[in-house]
């Protein structure tokens, strides 16, 4: 070939296509809108719907278990039918019509007390009050009495309340809460919530296939590529768990929820201006075919679209409670789980006994009916995938459990700026930022001295990690103040410590199915990879459930008696996972050996585990 018809450069940025920095603009901006708004979302259903705490963390806990169960439907119809980047630009659009339909949020909701009879309203404090947290109860003379816990149990009035004829002390079961929540506007938010799910299940797992289809499969830019695409991850997530919670505390919710939205609009644009130069990636597998008359003179295309409108009731059914359900199970839960089953019982019950029977399967076929270096590999990455279920438990308490600590056991002040509590997430994908370029170093330099340490053993110190971080929490719970208040920095030191114990699990995972995964099995086998996902996420929901502090106008009664739930659940399961770590750590080198490192029978040689941390699974 002559120099005049030799084929151009191909152009680059940073030594990479340039497409893939549209990717990663698109990708940062979903998840400056996903995870700014999962960090104020429990708060959202505590503070301004006034759920009870048990009942905010079994809504959340439903959200976010189905979110990571959908990219498996998402994922399968971008692979059969719409393409990566058609699935992309569909998910975009339910997410942003989700988010701004949260920012509706409606009124604020009001609560009362029922005393005798009569009602009384809690009102929060006034402006230029000393305890701006205070809840007050509101008498028929105009008198505010101010809202505390009895040493005996209920609730103490602080004030003259012999003038309207309550006493100081309303014992506990002689008076009932009645809260005033706007049935319209609550349809709305899980609603919202329901497009969200099923746009999350569109984008997900597609805009990362499309990062992988920029290149060939011995292109060794792939590697750098995912961890620049995975930066964008995480600058989106910092930004978006910096700048919401902010929002949230200067003008409300709906401010914050609309910032979602725009940016996940602005993600979309790009996605929609650009489509013609990513035209030759994450296509269809047959673009004829979806403009073809599918279903009654209807396109394929919009067909699945008309599905994927239709898939959101179903969804929203999952969330909203339903008592005909929970009754049927009611009778076989143990009594300190009803209230959750109640709230959700389909979720719980499809994730749990689905994703058991799931795993029993895929065992039993391992052990029947593959041999030798399949069988055990398959059972290496089975094991790996469960004990993931019990980190992904405990990390995600950063939703639930923390938040409700921030907000009622932690004294956020900062050289004067009270840090609104939801902010307290901000320092997992700062961490991240911060140390995942020292922990790809470090693991090149131990991978050239043959050091690196194998991923049963990277697991079972990621779960030691896990536990560590919630007892380095009750230690600081000795420090705390009066009000029981324990000062930010021990939050920040646990999420330092998940953060390494998220890099030592997050970054091995999809790569350990990949390689140890029988060849036919590998899209099943991460398909269970998801729903131990989903799983944990609910398991970590009913961790968070014991926690639970009751509360009245959004506001919990007694941070001492919060405080003593934490430390005793937070000690339980520190110790029970630093056990369960050190289980693994003793069955590692058996695990290390099953994983014949260096053989090749299921397609590509194995490589070491260098993929970059993310943020989540």
């Amino acid at each position: 070939m002559t120099e005049a018809t030799a084929a151009p450069a191909e152009k680059t940025l940073f030594g990479h296509p340039p497409k893939l920095f549209i990717l990663f603009a698109t990708e940062m901006w979903e998840r400056f809108g996903y995870y700014g708004m999962r960090a104020i979302l429990l708060l959202y259903l505590t503070k301004h719907f006034l759920f009870e705490q048990k009942e905010g963390v079994a809504i959340y806990t439903a959200y976010v278990s189905l979110v990571y169960l959908t990219p498996l439907i998402g994922g399968l119809v971008a692979d059969k039918v719409l393409g990566s980047r058609n699935a992309v630009k569909l998910g975009a659009v339910f997410m942003a019509i989700g988010y701004f339909m949260l920012s509706f949020g409606g009124p604020q909701t009001t609560e009362s007390i029922v005393y005798r009879g009569q009602t009384y309203p809690v009102v929060a404090a006034a402006a230029g009050d000393e305890d701006a947290s205070a809840r007050y109860l509101q008498t028929p003379d105009g008198a505010r009495l101010k809202i505390g816990p009895a040493p005996t149990g209920g609730i103490a009035l602080a004030g003259d309340s012999q003038t309207s004829g309550l006493p100081s002390v309303l014992p506990e079961g002689s008076y009932e809460k009645q809260v005033n929540r706007d049935a319209g506007f609550m349809f709305l938010a899980l609603l919202a919530l329901a497009i969200v799910i099923v746009g999350n299940g569109f984008f997900k797992p597609n805009i990362s296939t499309m990062v992988g289809d920029l290149y060939t499969a011995g292109d060794k830019r792939r590697d750098a590529a995912f961890t620049i695409f995975y930066m964008g991850i995480n600058t989106g997530s910092l930004l978006g768990q910096i700048l919401l919670p902010n929002l949230r505390a200067a003008f409300g919710f709906s401010i914050p929820f609309l910032a979602a939205a725009i940016a996940m609009t602005i993600g979309l644009i790009i996605a929609v201006v650009t489509d013609k130069t990513m035209s030759k990636y994450g296509s269809p597998p047959d673009a004829e075919k979806l403009r073809r008359p599918a279903v009654l003179g209807l396109p394929l295309g919009w067909l699945v679209v008309l599905l994927a409108m239709i898939s959101v009731a179903p969804v929203y059914f999952l969330m909203a409670n339903d008592p005909g359900v929970g009754k049927a199970v009611l009778a076989m839960t143990p009594e300190g789980l009803r209230p959750f089953i109640q709230k959700s019982p389909l979720v719980g019950w499809l994730l749990m006994g689905g994703g058991t029977l799931a795993f029993l399967t895929l065992l039993g076929f391992s052990v029947m009916k593959l041999k030798g270096v399949e069988r055990e590999r398959m059972i290496v990455a089975l094991t790996l995938t469960f004990f993931s279920i019990f980190f992904w438990a405990l990390f995600e308490q950063a939703g639930t459990s923390l938040t409700l600590f921030a907000d009622q056991n932690t004294d956020r002040h900062i050289l004067g700026w009270n840090m609104p509590p939801e902010q307290a997430h901000f320092f997992n994908p700062l961490f991240i930022v911060t140390l995942a370029p020292l922990f790809s170093m470090m693991w090149a330099w131990l991978a050239k001295r043959g050091l690196e340490p194998s991923a049963p053993v990277k697991f079972a110190f990621g779960l030691m990690l896990a536990g560590a971080g919630f007892l380095v929490l009750v230690f600081g719970t000795n420090y705390a103040s009066s009000t029981a208040l324990v000062g930010v920095q021990w939050l920040a030191l646990t999420y330092f410590i998940h953060t390494i114990g998220e890099m030592l699990v997050s970054p091995v995972g999809l790569s350990m199915i990949t390689r140890l995964s029988v060849q036919r099995l590998v899209g099943l086998m991460m398909g269970a990879w998801f729903l131990s996902s989903a799983m944990a996420q609910y398991l970590g929901g009913i961790i968070a459930q014991f926690m639970a502090s009751e509360t009245i106008g959004g506001k919990v009664l007694d941070p001492h008696v919060s405080m003593q739930k934490s430390v005793e659940v937070f000690t339980k399961i520190g110790f029970v996972a630093i056990g369960v770590g050190v289980l693994l750590l003793l069955l590692s080198p058996v695990l290390q050996r099953w994983m014949h490192q260096g053989k090749t029978v299921t397609g590509e040689p194995d490589t070491p585990d260098a993929a970059p941390a993310q943020n989540g699974t």
